[in-house]
């Protein structure tokens, strides 16, 4: 399916390059007369915007016009994309960029690139007017026993119409900034001098972005009006996109992005030095970073997220020091220090495990954990016929569990985000007796069934899939599958919502000089993901048969939370018939959740710290009074602990182990500690034992009817 796409593109290619000759050589003449110094589109983002517009045009899976709606759309995800805090600009400003609103779309279509670098231009000198004023500000001497808030700015926002008002923002902005750093027992010169050195380098990375950077800023913005996952990367960003996708990568083991001035931590890979140490979560800020020989922090708040990994990144066994905003504790906590050794993450870190637990003193219930889709395709390629797959693990350890006479089985796909399909439709086959696993509708409108193809099952007795809003991709394929054959109850939050297939195309090889390598390559959404009935996981996710009750704001997690996304769709299921789960069984295994947990004061408690985080999450504001903010966070601090210590989390070990060398990796071994500790695992070990109390064994096997 992908290679015809390309092939058909390729052969229309060249017809339609004439189409645009006369702006290119009209641009030829008008570059001729610019000043050498100024930032201006080359010749190669022209073609680049060019190819770019008339691939997605043609193949995107989503059908979409260059036409006024896509240029207003564009214009606000291009300003959104420079100034997401509305701290830059002014409403002024905006106003005067609005002779581009419905103009982007003609631009675009004859190549012509000026907007973005003129937008550009006015953002850099905004930039300078707030970090010449951020300095200033570090002059006089803060009142931290006045009572008054510093806002917490979003898109939401709206842009300030005043230079008084943005003033006053970016005094509240300099004075929390200097009492983040008070509270960390930080000195009045040393906090003066870090913040000096972080806005002149804020200053100095904005002058030092480039046309490139301009570009692919600008391109972006148009890629995702269509949807989130089409982007481009230059040569550049698509390096660093390789590096982020290696899991033989010698680092920290962390997906980063960068959230305004922030590198944030947007995922822990499974098996890496940061997962096993524990230290570094979802949503952490990193603010500096030393290496191991290093006693100061460099400060890396405003940096280029390139420039941060590079200091990230090390030889194995040496150690990184990151100094760190934690997610869970609010945008007011106070920084954290914490050390992670450095270290290759390794296929067996990734690979499947699995546990079994007794409940009700003798049904004993099989976990199998599986952090990702995997497949050691190296191995595969050389003929080795032992070669690791996640398929292949888990039928290895469903066969340890079914000798060792499990009752129940619970297969964990928490936060994993995906992986191979192959693997996804195999792992699926391992629990149903054949049939259709996932259909795949390209942007023709072809549907592509794959199939598992091998008669009989590898485990059939009662089963419990647990997922959460992290859950994505290939995760969600296996757990609609299994729910859709009536196989597994699903238990836990609903997923993340990605039902999409990305392609990635190499722009250089369109390039006359075959030799450059200078156009980078585009990432675009080509496919969708259909369950076998006809629904799909996209937006909606998979919701689960049973639905723990964690607090958050749904909307906001998932492709639910991303600007465009591709809305929730039907087509024609695959299955005609097949036999579901009785909903008599569900209700009795949903009312002995509740009556359950309602009596359970772990689970209360874990419900309890999600409402915590929920609610940091959405501060909108923190006070700049110090005696207010130091007794707020002492309170909110203190009832963690005790909510921690409900579950059986042990604050002091932790702190006890942070002390420790570093020289000697944790074992990746699971202990009855760490499965009493998850309380949610726990609770999908009792649902699946109460499955099993209601399982028919006559109905065991469940049998699709084509």
């Amino acid at each position: 399916m992908q290679k015809n796409i390309l092939q058909l593109w390729l052969a229309t290619l060249l017809t339609l390059i004439p189409l645009h000759s006369v702006a290119y050589e009209k641009y030829a003449t008008e570059e001729s007369t610019r000043a050498s110094e100024e930032m201006s589109p080359s010749l190669e983002h022209m073609r680049t915007a060019n190819i770019i517009a008339d691939f997605l045009s043609r193949y995107h899976y989503r059908r979409f016009a260059i036409d006024d709606e896509l240029s207003a759309s564009m214009f606000q995800l291009y300003i959104k994309s420079l100034d997401p805090t509305k701290s830059y600009f002014l409403s002024s400003d905006i106003n005067k960029f609005s002779r581009y609103i419905l103009n982007l779309d003609d631009a675009l279509k004859m190549s012509d690139l000026n907007p973005a670098f003129d937008i550009f231009s006015v953002y850099q000198e905004r930039v300078e007017e707030r970090m010449q004023f951020a300095i200033e500000q570090l002059q006089q001497d803060f009142d931290y026993s006045k009572d008054e808030n510093y806002e917490i700015r979003n898109d939401e926002t709206d842009f300030l119409l005043t230079l008084e008002e943005q003033n006053d923002l970016w005094r509240r902005r300099v004075k929390n900034d200097m009492l983040s750093l008070r509270l960390a027992e930080k000195d009045t010169d040393e906090i003066k001098k870090t913040l000096t050195k972080r806005y002149e380098n804020s200053l100095k990375r904005s002058q030092k972005l480039n046309a490139n950077d301009v570009f692919q800023i600008y391109i972006n913005a148009f890629a995702a009006t269509i949807d989130p996952h089409t982007s481009y990367l230059s040569p550049r960003s698509y390096d660093n996109f390789e590096i982020r996708m290696s899991l033989s990568l010698e680092g920290i083991g962390a997906m980063l992005k960068l959230d305004d001035d922030y590198t944030v931590v947007e995922k822990i890979i499974p098996g890496g030095p940061a997962d096993l140490g524990n230290r570094l979560h979802a949503k952490d800020k990193i603010i500096g970073i030393a290496q191991q020989d290093e006693k100061e922090f460099t400060d890396v708040i405003g940096w280029r997220l390139d420039e941060v990994v590079a200091l990230i990144r090390g030889p194995k066994d040496s150690t990184v020091k990151l100094r760190i905003i934690p997610g869970s504790k609010g945008s007011d906590a106070a920084p954290e220090d914490i050390t992670i050794v450095r270290n290759k993450i390794k296929l067996e870190e990734q690979a499947a495990k699995k546990d079994v637990i007794t409940i009700k003193d003798d049904i004993q219930v099989g976990i199998i954990n599986v952090p990702t889709f995997y497949m050691d395709f190296n191995a595969y390629q050389n003929g080795d016929k032992n070669y690791r797959s996640t398929t292949r693990d888990v039928e290895t350890l469903l066969t340890k569990l079914v000798d060792e006479d499990i009752d129940s089985l619970v297969l964990d796909l928490r936060s994993n985000g995906g992986g191979s399909l192959i693997e996804a439709t195999q792992l699926a086959g391992l629990f149903i007796d054949k049939g259709p696993v996932v259909q795949v509708r390209d942007s023709s409108g072809h549907i592509d069934i794959h199939k598992d193809k091998d008669a009989g099952t590898r485990y059939q007795g009662p089963m419990i899939v647990l997922v959460d809003r992290y859950s994505a991709s290939a995760s969600e394929i296996v757990s609609s599958a299994l729910q859709d054959y009536g196989r597994a109850v699903i238990v836990g939050e609903t997923t993340f919502g990605k039902g999409s297939v990305q392609q990635i195309i190499d722009l250089n090889r369109f390039s006359r000089q075959k030799s450059d390598n200078k156009l980078g390559q585009l990432k675009a959404t080509i496919a969708q993901y259909f369950r076998v009935n006809g629904e799909s996981t996209q937006h909606r996710g998979v919701i689960p048969d049973i639905l723990f009750e964690a607090t958050y704001d749904r909307d906001k997690y998932g492709e639910r939370g991303l600007d465009n996304a591709l809305p929730w769709t039907q087509i024609s299921p695959a299955l005609k018939t097949h036999q579901a789960i009785p909903q008599t069984t569900l209700d009795k295994l949903i009312d002995a959740h509740r009556l359950r947990t309602q009596e359970n004061d772990k689970y209360q408690a874990l419900l309890d710290i999600y409402a915590m985080n929920n609610e940091l999450q959405n501060l909108m504001s923190v006070t700049l009074n110090q005696d207010q903010r130091e007794k707020t966070f002492s309170l909110r601090d203190e009832k963690r602990k005790s909510l921690e210590s409900i579950i059986g989390i042990d604050n002091e070990q932790d702190e006890e182990d942070e002390n420790l060398s570093h020289d000697t990796p944790k074992t990746i071994e699971t202990t009855d500690d760490d499965i009493n500790n998850d309380i949610l695992l726990i609770e999908a070990a009792y649902i699946s034992a109460d499955l099993s109390q209601l399982w028919d064994e006559k109905q065991q096997r469940i049998i699709a009817k084509q």
